[in-house]
């Protein structure tokens, strides 16, 4: 029997993801200046304020109201509308403490190999997932949906659709066939924040022509697709002036919809010592490689950290019943062999010092070919590993 699967994503001017981009421009300006800042930002946005909170340690100490307003800026809002609050302190000793050195440091189990240096910063359960049905090697709903908000994005700042504000929402549902395969287009769901003077046949028009076509050109509508353009039928009050705006409130948005589970913790305004973040980089990162080395045509890897603790206390892997090759179990052990799980050990092996966050704060964390987490440059040594 056909199955029906759907994802969402939203524009930067969202107020949850605006919130996001504020959090990661201030993770971001910190690695600039110290690679070695430790940083938890939290963002809450509402009517005409914003609120900064969280723990930072760092040598430099980042200009938060200049950074939120420059956010505020190139998003598309007016900063002067905006008062910026800012609460923040240093990161727990304590945690600090576990931090700086591992668990098997202390134990002395790992001498002063420098993988075992730093612990995990939070325990967790951190996720990814990967397969085989797009090039990004990522679920299909998921891209098309966030090609929906990326291209609306694009039409509103190139003035290619005018009278476009900064608020969207996308929602793409895809029918599969009892294969597992994409089939057809079944419903799409545009929300488009726009201006009061813009009359609703002209914004239609314009949306399906300028943003569903190139955005779906992978699987294009057909007869019997559920077209849904502001379904609400006015759409003019948006962003923070009509809604309040998190840090980490888009989770699913943010990685895999409904394919994959969430451990839980949100990658918003965290340094990669958070393993919440780090860990589910790594967790892509293997689960992409595993299949791009034919040995699973999709694959969910699930890491599980303890603070302070260097070594993750779980490594799974589930290919639901696409393994090509061995057992889950198998593929498990190859990764252990393969890659390095440490903090120390992700952190050097996919570049996460370097200042990038705020590029993955909009249209999804995975996926986009720009990140040291695509790569499939361990799929040859996966597979050797095993056969």
């Amino acid at each position: 029997m056909n199955q029906f699967y759907t994802a969402e994503s939203v524009t930067e001017g969202h107020s949850d993801k605006l919130c996001d981009i504020i959090a990661y421009s201030v993770l971001d300006e910190c690695l600039s200046h110290d690679a070695l800042s430790r940083v938890a930002c939290e963002v809450l946005t509402t009517k005409g304020t914003i609120i900064v909170a969280g723990e930072i340690t760092s040598l430099f100490e980042p200009d938060i109201t200049q950074i939120a307003h420059s956010v505020l800026r190139k998003v598309g809002y007016d900063p002067a509308r905006f008062a910026v609050q800012c609460l923040i302190h240093k990161q727990s000793p304590d945690i600090a403490a576990g931090v700086d050195c591992s668990l098997e440091r202390r134990r002395d189990l790992g001498e002063n190999h420098p993988a075992l240096q730093l612990g995990a910063g939070d325990q967790g359960v951190m996720v990814g997932y990967a397969c085989s049905e797009t090039p990004q090697r990522m679920p299909l709903p998921v891209v098309l949906a966030h090609r929906l908000t990326s291209a609306l994005t694009v039409a509103r700042k190139s003035g290619m659709v005018q009278g476009l504000c900064p608020d969207g929402k996308a929602q793409v549902t895809v029918e599969y066939d009892e294969d597992g395969n994409p089939l057809r287009l079944d419903t799409i769901v545009l929300s488009a924040q726009h201006s009061p003077e813009k009359p609703n046949d002209e914004l239609y028009w314009e949306l399906t022509d300028k943003v569903l076509t190139p955005a779906l050109q992978a699987l294009p509508p057909d007869e019997d697709t559920k077209i849904l353009l502001n379904p609400s039928g006015r759409f003019v009050l948006g962003g923070p002036e009509a809604d309040t705006g998190l840090t980490g409130r888009k989770l699913m948005v943010d990685s895999y919809g409904v394919f994959a589970p969430h451990g839980g913790g949100a990658f918003s305004g965290k340094d990669p010592t958070k393993v919440d973040r780090s860990g589910a980089y790594m967790a892509r990162y293997i689960a992409k490689n595993l299949v791009a080395a034919g040995l699973c045509g999709k694959c969910q890897v699930t890491l599980a950290y303890a603070i302070g603790k260097a070594e993750p206390v779980m490594v799974e892997v589930d290919t639901f019943g696409t393994g090509a090759v061995c057992a889950d179990d198998c593929l498990a052990e190859a990764v252990k062999l393969v890659f390095g799980l440490t903090p120390a050990e992700i952190i050097s092996q996919l570049d996460l010092l370097t200042p990038r966050y705020t590029q993955t704060a909009a249209y999804g964390h995975f996926g986009k070919p720009e990140f040291p987490w695509e790569r499939t440059n361990q799929a040859k040594i996966l597979r050797a590993a095993v056969i």
